[in-house]
């Protein structure tokens, strides 16, 4: 039963399953997703995991844990300003979509094409603006210190396009989470891989952390332009900078390949 084998194999597929089931029980008991939003992300990680690998599954369930860390920090402040999305702090299936669903269709693109080494950091790119976004949005929010990103002017907290000293740190360091998690996923696959290919990993590794936090640059400025004038929803915004991000890494992958 070949664990490291990504696609529907029998060691993929039992790996994958085992920690679907972690991740419901673990759902259940910190009250992290509702019940649909549960059933989406076992949903997604089914796609996730089996079209793709099921070391991609534990980057995402890195970062629904850590992203809901970040949630539930001074979660009474974010309640009394009016700035939590949710009276506890759970997430429902709308946020398992908007944040899950580019990483599953690159899974799904990973599966037809065969072509799981490049997938994977696409779909850590997805997955890197997601919790950068979140990070700071769920941070930053805090910080009184807000500008807005295309005037550089001040604004209220909580305000699309609203940056701050803490939620920019912040941003960053959900990026460095995934790029983290990213190159021990590859490492995982490539455990027997040349010394040369390890420079190159630690080169991806550090292309995923810059975009993630590049990607919720974009989001920002989407927000400001955009969704503050109705033209866009918050999930299309989410969509649109999560896009921004592959297509950079697919950028970096077609110049910098192994």
């Amino acid at each position: 039963m070949d664990v490291l084998q990504e696609g529907f194999t029998q060691g993929n597929l039992v790996v994958t399953s085992i920690i679907i089931l972690g991740l419901v029980i673990v759902s259940l008991k910190a009250n992290i997703l509702d019940k649909t939003g549960i059933i989406s992300a076992a949903l997604l990680g089914l796609v996730v995991g089996g079209m793709g690998h099921w070391s991609w599954l534990l980057i995402l369930l890195g970062f629904l844990l850590s992203s809901h860390k970040a949630t539930k920090w001074r979660f009474e402040e974010k309640m009394n300003l009016g700035l939590s999305e949710s009276s506890d702090g759970h997430r429902s299936w709308g946020n398992v979509i908007a944040n899950g669903g580019m990483p599953g269709l690159v899974a799904l693109y990973a599966y037809l094409t065969d072509d799981w080494v490049n997938g994977l950091w696409l779909f850590s790119a997805a997955v890197a603006v997601a919790s950068s976004d979140t990070f700071a949005s769920e941070i930053g929010c805090l910080d009184s210190n807000v500008k807005l990103i295309t005037t550089l002017k001040p604004c209220d907290q909580g305000v699309n396009g609203g940056y701050s000293p803490s939620g920019q740190k912040a941003a960053a360091l959900g990026s460095i989470i995934i790029s983290l998690l990213t190159f021990c996923s590859w490492f995982i696959v490539n455990i027997n891989t040349a010394a040369s290919d390890i420079v190159w990993g630690i080169s991806a590794t550090i292309a995923i952390a810059i975009i993630g936090f590049l990607g919720c640059q974009v989001d920002s400025l989407l927000g400001a332009v955009l969704e503050n004038r109705g033209f866009l929803t918050k999930g299309s915004v989410n969509a649109l900078a999560i896009s921004f991000g592959m297509i950079a890494m697919a950028t970096f992958l077609q110049y910098f390949s192994i």
